[in-house]
C-alpha cells in the first residue's frame, strides 16, 4: 500500500477540546490539558499512526479576541498552523453552539480555506440531545462548505477513531515525515516546561496563570539513567511570587512533585526536578520568552 503523511490542524475556541483530541489521537499526553481557557500557547505537534498513514497534529491555541501582545502572538500561531496544514478540523462544543467566536472563525476559514479540506467535528456530544446536535450540524454546514462532519467526544473517545481513520485516508500520498517512534516534535525541554505550567494552572488563582511562564533552564542526563531538570517560573510581581510559592513553599512543592511524577511516567525513568520562581515584571514584552514558548514575538505587534 502507498504511505501517506501530512499535517492536520485542529482549530476552535479556547476549551473546545483540541488538546484532549490531540492527546487521544496520539495516544500520549503531548498537549497541556486544563479546565482553564487559553492554556495551549505554541503549536504543539503530536504524531499519530493509522495504518500506512502518519498524521501530524498541529494543536493550535484557541482562537479568541486578542487584547495583549501574548494574545496576538497566540492567535497568529493558531491561524499560521491552520494555513500550513493539509486538513483543517474545526472543533465546536455541542452545548455552546454557534457563538460569536465560532462565527469569527468561520469568517477566517473563508480566507484560508481555498483548495484545502476542512472538516467539522462537533465535540462533547454527550452534553446535548440528538435533535440539538442535528440542528447545530445543519446550521454550521449551511454557513460553510465542510467536506465532512463528525460527532465526537474527545474526552470519552466516541467517534474519535472514525475521525482518525477518515483523516488517515484523506492525507496526501508520500513518505512519512517523522521516525516511527516519535510522538512529538517539540523539544523535551519545552514539553517538560508545559507539564509544570499545567500543574501551576490547575492549582493557582484564575487570573495568575496567564501572567507566568515556565522555562526549562537546564537538562542534565545522569550516569544512572535519570535526568536532572532545572526550571524557572517567571512571574510579573512579588505578590505573584508569594502565591506561586505558597505558605512555607507548599504550593511549589506540590506542583514540583506532580510535574516530576508526570515527567517520570512520560520519560519512563527517574527525574530530579528543581524549580525556582523569579520576578520579571516585563517578561510579556521580552522576545526571548516568546522564543521559549515557540511563538513569534513579531506577531504580537499585529
Amino acid at each position: 500500500m502507498t504511505s501517506r503523511a501530512g499535517f492536520v490542524a485542529l482549530i476552535g475556541e479556547p476549551n473546545a477540546g483540541k488538546s484532549t483530541l490531540t492527546n487521544r489521537m496520539v495516544g500520549a499526553k503531548v498537549s497541556i490539558v486544563t479546565h482553564k481557557v487559553q492554556t495551549t500557547r505554541a503549536r504543539i505537534r503530536g504524531v499519530a499512526l493509522e495504518g500506512d498513514s502518519q498524521l501530524v497534529f498541529v494543536d493550535t491555541p484557541g482562537l479568541f479576541r486578542p487584547r495583549r501582545r501574548l494574545d496576538r502572538a497566540m492567535v497568529a500561531a493558531a491561524w499560521g498552523g491552520a494555513a500550513d496544514a493539509d486538513i483543517i478540523v474545526l472543533l465546536v462544543e455541542a452545548h455552546r453552539g454557534v457563538t460569536e467566536g465560532v462565527e469569527r472563525i468561520l469568517e477566517g476559514l473563508e480566507d484560508i480555506g481555498k483548495g484545502r479540506k476542512i472538516a467539522l467535528a462537533i465535540n462533547k456530544i454527550d452534553k446535548v440531545k440528538s435533535d440539538v446536535l442535528l440542528g447545530l450540524s445543519k446550521k454550521l454546514n449551511d454557513s460553510f462548505p465542510f467536506v465532512e462532519t463528525f460527532m465526537i467526544s474527545a474526552e470519552k473517545g466516541h467517534g474519535a477513531e472514525h475521525l482518525k481513520t477518515w483523516l488517515a485516508n484523506e492525507l496526501p500520498e508520500g513518505p512519512w515525515l517523522y521516525p516511527e517512534d516519535q510522538i512529538a516534535d517539540l523539544p523535551m525541554r519545552m514539553i517538560a516546561a508545559e507539564m509544570t505550567r499545567e500543574k501551576l494552572t490547575l492549582r493557582l488563582h484564575q487570573e495568575l496563570p496567564y501572567q507566568l511562564t515556565v522555562e526549562t533552564e537546564n537538562w542534565e542526563e545522569r550516569k544512572d539513567g535519570s535526568a536532572r531538570i532545572d526550571q524557572l517560573v517567571y512571574v510579573m510581581r512579588d505578590g505573584h511570587k508569594g502565591i506561586v510559592l505558597g505558605n512555607k513553599g507548599e504550593t511549589i512543592k506540590a506542583v514540583s512533585k506532580a510535574a516530576r511524577l508526570e515527567l517520570e511516567e512520560f520519560l519512563g525513568r527517574r527525574v530530579h526536578l528543581f524549580i525556582q520562581v523569579k520576578v520579571r515584571p516585563n517578561w510579556l514584552e521580552e522576545k526571548e520568552r516568546y522564543s521559549e514558548m515557540g511563538l513569534d514575538f513579531r506577531d504580537g505587534n499585529k
